[in-house]
């Protein structure tokens, strides 16, 4: 039976209510001031939408392809290390999800259960994200698991040359089961440069993302390099804090891609006016990180195909009110800047949760 949770702010209390305070630190959580994380949603807070009327839109359509599958709603959802922790099934509970409602994950290589058992966890294609933490032995060995499994695509995170000072989880004194125990005596993710991609584009055949871009020159560089999808990102402002929200780059992505490969953008998004945002401004789809976890921890599988059904139902709901019926249609002229209203925090798309830290 359908779960009966009518927002996504329902959802959000029903996981804070199942999660103990490492989890939820490590989930709600950003680097250090947790300024990059704010600004992310402070950019989508900054713009606001220029509608049309008198339009028929009786025929909406909300749906798009990417990589050559259909999506039902132009969302992905994102790598999130240690899943686990939220729902004991893992990102196989990711998996089954996406399958179900009619979208894509993203499974990330530092959670569980293995990527192959997770592969098997539904019929529906899946992309895998890979950290790159060993040499080039170690990455063909792990790129031809990749393949065997079955994954359609293959997203590498260029964004962790260091790990982060995400305090909020350090104050709780809790790690992710990923990072527990010794630290190896040498970073291969601090080594990773453009020559190591190339290696990587020539043992990967698939579709390859680079997913950490945040500047327009990267973006250019990706294309020089073979990428076949660009992915902008700043780890959900859990990374080098005192960046730009990723809405503020993506004009300059867009514009250095040039409409000659998709673009992914992941960060903030808690509203399908977010989507739309993105979308007009030049992605492709986004991706939901923060808001996949809070699903899956306040009802598993069915947590998370309750979260994108409702980020559909504010989609199809918000073209219809701006005067679109398809997704190609949206553009720039669609925005226009604007004086937020709120405060900016994690939680500040749902109006009965100011601070975010009090919950």
């Amino acid at each position: 039976m359908p779960l009966d949770f009518l927002s996504n702010e329902e959802i959000v209390i029903a996981a804070r209510k199942r999660l103990a305070q490492g989890p939820w630190d490590y989930l709600v959580g950003g680097a250090e001031s947790e300024t990059t994380l704010r600004r992310n949603r402070l950019g989508f807070d900054r713009l606001a939408f220029r509608p049309r009327v008198l339009v028929d839109v009786s025929g909406l359509d909300a749906s798009t392809t990417f990589l050559g599958y259909p999506l039902r709603i132009p969302v992905l959802t994102a790598p999130i290390g240690s899943t686990q922790v939220f729902v004991p099934e893992g990102a196989a509970a990711a998996a089954a999800a996406t399958a179900e409602f009619g979208t894509m994950p993203v499974i990330s290589s530092a959670t569980e259960p293995a990527l192959e058992e997770t592969a098997a966890a539904s019929q529906g294609p899946k992309i895998f994200q890979l950290y790159v933490n060993g040499d080039a032995d170690w990455t063909r060995e792990i790129v031809g698991r990749i393949k065997d499994a079955g994954y359609v695509g293959l997203a590498i995170t260029v964004d962790l040359a260091m790990y982060s000072r995400r305090e909020r989880p350090m104050l709780s004194r809790w790690e992710t089961p990923t990072r527990r125990g010794p630290r190896p005596a040498r970073s291969y993710l601090s080594m990773l440069s453009w020559d190591v991609l190339d290696g990587i584009r020539q043992m990967w055949s698939g579709p390859l993302l680079v997913k950490g871009i945040q500047t327009g020159e990267d973006a250019e560089i990706c294309l020089q390099h073979g990428v076949d999808v660009v992915w902008a990102s700043n780890h959900g402002g859990r990374q080098l804090d005192h960046a730009r929200g990723v809405i503020d780059t993506l004009p300059e992505i867009a514009e250095a891609v040039g409409g000659k490969v998709p673009i992914v953008m992941d960060g903030g998004i808690q509203r399908g006016t977010d989507v739309l945002k993105a979308i007009a401004l030049g992605a492709d789809v986004v991706a939901i990180g923060r808001l996949e976890g809070w699903g899956l921890a306040a009802a598993g599988k069915d947590g998370l195909v309750r979260v994108l059904e409702l980020l559909e139902h504010e989609i199809t709901v918000s073209m219809g009110l701006l005067g679109v019926i398809r997704l190609d249609q949206l553009a720039p002229k669609y925005l226009c800047a604007a004086e937020p209203v709120v405060s900016p925090h994690e939680m500040s798309a749902w109006v009965n949760m100011p601070g975010g830290r009090l919950l």
